[in-house]
């Protein structure tokens, strides 16, 4: 699974934690359901928010939830899931994107794709996606066009980014898909009064989505040479972090002027998660006066370096001597080796069992479902004290 928005069930309550489960597999039925069983591969953390908000807006119904049956991911247990208008917009778009990302990877010849028989393959599947989240779009009177046409723009606005181009424009196309999908939520809720506060969070989730992607990717794109936005347009980490801090604090001031029945958890992933992302991909702690991030540069300039200084001269590895350079960074994964491991992955159980598994396309490390955390607050949404006057609660919830 892979998404900027990857909540820690330590920050969860269990009634909270139990309605996010229920989406993330309400989603991946919905998948399963309109496209077949390999379609649910591309389940992301990312594309439940779309259910989310269709919930949060929507009066509940006595088929809002049904029970599923026992499940690998979930240590075969049964659970309730989300169903419904919300989780099969989460499918269509989340169907488009993965295509777009398989299209994406052909072109740039990554791993097995660079072979013809497997870049033909991976096209055919890319294609069949398309024609599914089109159709599924389609029933929901959700035009899919403009998720593809963001996509095909990307590659437009990539080969003419240079040095001084400006970050935002890179940024444009991902912003645009996601202010659609975000605001035709609030056509499937009947509440058209929120399409303009939803359009401009899910544009300013789009962004974030982009720079902490490309936050993220930035050490291993540069070892093998690969296109980032950041290095192409000469963007430091500091300009990035203050475009995302921006993104967090207009979310959350375009889901003031939302409507919600039931906006708790959409209140959760967007207003304290997408801060908590931000943190992560920066290495900045997510409480306290430690969240402003540190005053010390790395080696390489980067001013979100983890606390501590430089390391007085020794013996590496000793007490006092200078840290083992680390590994280099390894490359992703192709689009077939990736599924495979992607497999063995959820039939292990490791994505909801394991404390940390390796991301099966990107190799980033991923938390599992129930793994620990280093989070020592952020459950103010429930009453807590510990948060206050944190950076992480400055959102008047």
């Amino acid at each position: 699974m892979f998404g900027i928005v990857r909540p820690c069930t330590h920050r969860l309550s269990e009634g909270l934690k139990t309605e996010w489960m229920a989406h993330l597999c309400g989603l991946c039925l919905a998948l399963r359901n309109d496209h077949g069983q390999f379609s649910r591969v591309v389940t992301n953390y990312d594309g439940l928010i779309v259910s989310v908000l269709t919930e949060a807006q929507s009066v509940r119904s006595t088929d809002w939830r049904r029970t599923a049956g026992p499940c690998p991911l979930r240590a075969m247990r049964t659970a309730p899931v989300a169903q419904g208008e919300g989780a099969r917009l989460a499918a269509a778009v989340s169907l488009v994107l993965a295509s777009a990302k398989i299209r994406d990877h052909v072109a740039d010849r990554d791993g097995l794709l660079g072979r013809r028989p497997v870049a033909l393959a991976a096209r055919r599947v890319a294609r069949g996606w398309d024609r599914a989240g089109a159709r599924i779009g389609g029933s929901l009177g959700f035009d899919t066009a403009v998720l593809v046409d963001a996509v095909d723009r990307q590659t437009g606005i990539e080969a003419v980014a240079g040095a001084g181009t400006p970050l935002l424009f890179v940024t444009e196309p991902t912003e645009t898909a996601t202010a659609a999908a975000f605001a035709h939520t609030a056509v499937l809720a009947g509440r058209p009064g929120n399409a303009a506060p939803l359009a401009e969070a899910g544009r300013l989730f789009g962004r974030l989505a982009h720079l902490l992607d490309a936050v993220e990717d930035k050490a291993a794109d540069d070892a093998s040479g690969a296109w980032n936005p950041l290095t192409a347009t000469g963007t430091s980490l500091a300009e990035a972090r203050r475009l995302c801090d921006d993104a967090v604090h207009g979310v959350r001031l375009a889901l003031r002027e939302a409507e919600f029945v039931d906006g708790k958890l959409v209140h959760v992933l967007l207003a304290h998660e997408l801060q908590q992302s931000v943190h992560r991909a920066f290495g900045t702690t997510a409480c306290g006066p430690a969240g402003h991030g540190p005053a010390v540069l790395d080696a390489h300039g980067n001013p979100y370096a983890p606390p501590g200084g430089p390391q007085a001269p020794g013996v590496p590895g000793e007490p006092g001597g200078p840290t083992p350079p680390p590994e280099p960074p390894r490359g992703p994964r192709g689009l077939l080796a990736g599924c495979m491991v992607a497999i063995g992955l959820f039939c292990t159980c490791q994505v909801c069992c394991a404390d940390e598994f390796e991301g099966p396309w990107s190799r980033r490390r991923r938390e599992g479902c129930g793994g620990n955390c280093d989070c020592s607050c952020c459950d103010c949404c429930e009453g807590c004290s510990c948060c206050e006057g944190c950076e992480c609660c400055d959102c008047s919830c």
